[in-house]
């Protein structure tokens, strides 16, 4: 969403095919570090387009050395079977009341809720799916930068009493401080997202003692490798990472996974992220989709990302602008 990445569908296809492309030809795909130059060299962010690049090598190497991308990554830390979270959306209360209660009954141990907007309507919401869900389930809230760091505050001890596991970027990006004075005076773990796109802005918040983990994800990181970076960087500063969704196809999604089970860091069993993105779309566009079972997503150690396109299916569905 450009709102929220600066990138649109339109400005990653002009910047693959005028840019990022033109500068990887002749490059070997399975020299990823070169290929990542490339892109750095060519022009600035571009988070997503990049990742497409760089993902596609990281399959290509898989491919070629006849291994699955975690063992690329330094093998598997975790098994192929990862219990994901639920992110519902800012319902009214009813809406909230029967989603909440669906989801438990698809086995989710993990309710992710998303607030940011008036003060009380969140805190509504929030105290019906603790009432729904009952006392032993996680709840989490995911304001998306949308409370100030005040109302941010408010919000957080308010909730105090529905016993809140984690908090996600609960102020605005780019407000380093303000996230640090809310960890400093609120009791849940903090989370950050939509603040910490590359290895510079994981650096502010260690700088700034933060947060407590940090949502990580390939496309809005710029790669795997990339991605990577940050999970280690956070690791060697007591940091945790998840895993967070963009509402992915399966490929995006493989890639996700791979980064997961291949990164001690990626602290899902703790945290839990969200790999549900191909079960929010009418098709899939891979002809052997990655399993996923209510909130357990599973890959395969096929060599690569494991998941091949179906451009059929791509073609058939294809909106020319």
């Amino acid at each position: 969403m450009p709102r929220w990445s600066g990138e649109t569908v339109w400005s990653a296809r002009a910047a693959l095919d005028h840019l990022l492309g033109p500068a990887v030809i002749g490059a070997d795909p399975t020299d990823i570090a070169d290929v990542d130059r490339r892109m750095e060299l060519t022009c600035r962010h571009n988070w997503f387009a990049k990742a497409a690049i760089e993902m596609a090598c990281w399959d290509l190497a898989g491919k070629a050395a006849g291994k699955p991308v975690y063992e690329l990554l330094g093998g598997p830390a975790r098994p192929l079977s990862v219990r994901c979270r639920f992110s519902m959306g800012a319902y009214d209360p009813d809406r909230s009341r029967n989603r909440a209660r669906e989801l438990v009954e698809e086995g989710f141990t993990t309710i992710k809720v998303k607030v940011g907007g008036p003060a009380e309507k969140d805190l509504e919401r929030v105290r019906i799916v603790r009432e729904v869900i009952g006392p032993d389930l996680d709840i989490v809230i995911d304001a998306n930068c949308g409370w100030d760091v005040d109302t941010a505050i408010h919000c957080v001890n308010a909730m105090e009493p529905l016993r809140l596991s984690l908090v996600e970027q609960p102020t605005p990006d780019g407000d380093f401080s303000g996230i640090a004075r809310l960890r400093s005076l609120t009791k849940p773990p903090v989370m950050a997202d939509d603040m910490c796109f590359d290895l510079i802005d994981a650096e502010e918040l260690v700088r700034h003692q933060g947060c407590d983990v940090i949502s990580v994800y390939p496309g809005k990181n710029g790669g795997i490798g990339r991605s990577k970076q940050i999970v280690e960087f956070a690791g060697r500063n007591g940091i945790a990472c998840s895993i967070g969704s963009n509402l992915e196809w399966d490929v995006g999604t493989a890639a996700m996974a791979h980064l997961v089970v291949g990164c001690p860091n990626m602290q899902v069993e703790k945290f839990p992220g969200a790999m549900l993105g191909p079960e929010y779309h009418e098709v899939r566009v891979v002809k052997n989709p990655i399993s996923i079972a209510g909130p357990i997503v599973t890959i395969t150690d096929r060599p690569g990302l494991g998941v091949d396109v179906d451009w059929d299916v791509v073609k058939s569905h294809r909106i020319e602008a």
